[in-house]
């Protein structure tokens, strides 16, 4: 069973000066998070200092408050997500702790660790009490139109509420590539049909790559962040509806995200046993940082354009005019 230490400052500063601290803490040896207990008094340096020590480890580390930790706020919350999900829980939280480089680097990491929870076993638990889909429709998923005022990029495939299979991936990195190209310079505004923006990856695809290798491979060939994040200072993303995973980690990309007011925004992946794989653990944390970036991973909580305006993760809420 899962062990789950409750540290005092003391106890942090003794614990993490072990010279065995990577083989008594981690998901590895049952210990993925780590509650840690801070008084008021307490000196902030010697957190600083446990929390760094800690950073290259699996391991999440959650506080109430006080204390320099992964993750704050509802304890009971945080630890039970974390158990749930051990292996993809501490690698959201590794792989964020890098997120402060270069967009290249964050999306090579990204990469590589959605690749290795690909084969991991919480996303294929999640595969299998899912069940397997096929589709079968090709029509176009995007559309782009192009006058003298601008580009618009629009989402079309409405009635699966734009979820993003690869063809999708494809058409959607050719328009922003498009809208790149040397020389281009109109405004470009990022639509979608339907009731929703983007309700996230098409689960018809998911556990269909052969192997981690070459769904890393694809993934640092296909993507489509780099496009996106090379038009962002005259990229809008107008979204509506359900905006989920891949949706808000691509329209997080761009240079200002409106909001319908009823936009809902959630980031899943912790619990499908994965992280975001489509530059969202760069794009989120950019706007809103990577402690709230994790906090919201571990819940899955669905967050209305209220919030999201309140975090920095949207730019505006759409009047309707």
């Amino acid at each position: 069973m899962p062990t789950v230490p409750h540290w005092s400052l003391n106890d942090a500063v003794a614990a993490t000066e072990s010279i065995d601290l990577r083989f008594e803490v981690g998901a590895a040896v049952d210990v993925p998070v780590i509650v840690l207990e801070a008084h008021p008094s307490d000196d902030q340096t010697v957190w600083r200092t446990v929390h760094e020590r800690l950073a290259a480890l699996p391991v999440v580390t959650v506080a109430a408050d006080g204390a320099i930790a992964d993750a704050t706020g509802d304890i009971n919350a945080l630890v039970a997500a974390v158990l749930a999900h051990p292996h993809a829980a501490t690698t959201a939280s590794q792989v964020l702790r890098l997120a402060t480089g270069s967009l290249a680097d964050g999306l090579v990491v990204e990469s590589l660790a959605y690749a290795m929870l690909q084969a991991g076993p919480e996303h294929l638990a999640w595969i299998d009490a899912q069940g397997q889909r096929v589709r079968t429709d090709t029509v176009p998923r995007v559309h782009s139109e192009l006058n003298d005022a601008g580009i618009t990029i629009t989402l079309t495939r409405p009635r699966l509420h734009n979820l993003i299979d690869r063809q999708g991936r494809d058409e959607l990195a050719a328009a922003f590539a498009l809208a790149g190209l040397p020389g281009e310079n109109r405004p470009v505004s990022w639509r979608a049909e339907g009731a929703s923006f983007c309700a996230g990856g098409d689960p018809a695809e998911f556990g269909t790559v052969a192997d981690p290798v070459s769904a890393h491979t694809i993934r640092m060939a296909a993507g489509p962040a780099p496009q996106l994040a090379a038009i962002a200072e005259r990229a809008t993303a107008h979204v509506h509806g359900a905006c989920v995973g891949a949706g808000i980690e691509l329209a997080a990309f761009a240079g200002k995200v409106i909001a319908d007011p009823g936009t809902r925004f959630r980031l899943p992946e912790v619990t499908m046993g994965l992280i975001p794989g489509v530059g969202g653990t760069w794009s989120i944390p950019s706007r809103i940082g990577r402690h709230r970036t994790l906090e919201w991973l571990l819940l899955d909580l669905e967050v209305d354009a209220e919030t999201a305006l309140t975090w920095g993760l949207i730019d505006k809420i759409s009047t309707g005019a």
